[in-house]
């Protein structure tokens, strides 16, 4: 009965597998095709690759995307860091509750409900200060960290439940300030996390449409809002190779993500043998 049930696992996530990653596969396909057919492969070709070079609007508007992922990622990261630290330490359980709460509302609310309100509140603030225009890389920035900060939190704080109260402690009894410990102690401690966390914040500015469309405006244009653009005439091949490129990336990102934590829990498991083996030597003496 077990082996049935084994056997039924495989084939539901086989099943689960090819309907995920399948039109990946045929994007990635046809991105080398010699034709802008999206149904007869004529022939292996980097036509489309060579043409996305020459689409400057598309290239512009992967530049914005980009540099908009970089920099909301980077400070998403170091406040969502900051934020886990001061949630890990604080012995107050209602601010803990109250913050966390607080954090979880735009991973819990819909992109649409958050675009448009996000939309609403900087328009408001314009008419206030009088600017017209206001929507633009300072408002994306601003909904793009407002929506990374809950996930870069939920990867970085569960990591401080396994570290040692009182490494904190020893390191400023041995002399250190407590931001020479944050950096020395703590930091190294959770750095596969806070990775992690930069990688998925980086990923979810990559693909964010709904929020960014709201809060937008005409001076900077991310990729997905140009693509949704031509999808009212026709997609052109050589999005297609922009889209494989993109997934290599991310893909890439992800592996070495991964590796970096594997490694960390290789070493850590080297530093518990020779703890281990230290203690057993202590004993025979």
């Amino acid at each position: 009965m077990s082996k049935k049930l084994s056997g039924g696992s495989k084939l539901y996530l086989a099943v689960i597998f090819i309907i995920l990653y399948a039109p990946i596969f045929v994007l990635v396909f046809y991105s080398f095709n010699s034709s802008n057919s999206t149904s007869v492969f004529t022939g292996f070709s980097l036509h489309w690759y060579k043409e996305l070079v020459k689409d400057t609007a598309t290239i512009a508007a992967l530049r914005n995307t980009l540099v908009l992922a970089v920099v909301s990622s980077v400070i998403s990261t170091f406040i969502g860091t900051v934020t886990s630290v001061g949630l890990h330490y604080t012995k107050t359980k209602l601010y803990k509750k109250s913050v966390m709460t607080t954090t979880n509302i735009p991973m819990m609310n819909p992109d649409i409900v958050t675009g448009i309100s996000m939309m609403l509140l900087f328009v408001f603030v314009g008419a206030l200060l009088h600017k017209s225009g206001v929507l633009g890389f300072g408002t994306m920035l601003i909904a793009h960290i407002t929506f990374q900060l809950p996930y870069v939190i939920l990867n970085i704080l569960p990591r401080f439940k396994t570290m040692d109260k009182y490494l904190i402690d020893a390191a400023e009894d041995l002399g250190c300030t407590p931001i020479q410990a944050f950096t020395k102690v703590t930091l190294p401690y959770i750095k596969a996390e806070v990775l992690a966390a930069f990688i998925m914040a980086f990923t979810l500015s990559l693909d964010d449409f709904v929020i960014s469309y709201f809060v937008s405006g005409p001076t900077f244009q991310t990729l997905p809002i140009h693509i949704y653009s031509m999808t009212k005439k026709r997609v052109t091949p050589d999005m297609y190779a922009l889209s494989t490129i993109i997934f290599i990336v991310v893909f890439i990102l992800l592996v070495l993500s991964n590796m970096a934590q594997d490694q960390e829990r290789m070493e850590k498991r080297r530093i518990r043998r020779e703890l281990r083996q230290e203690k057993k030597e202590r004993e025979a003496i």
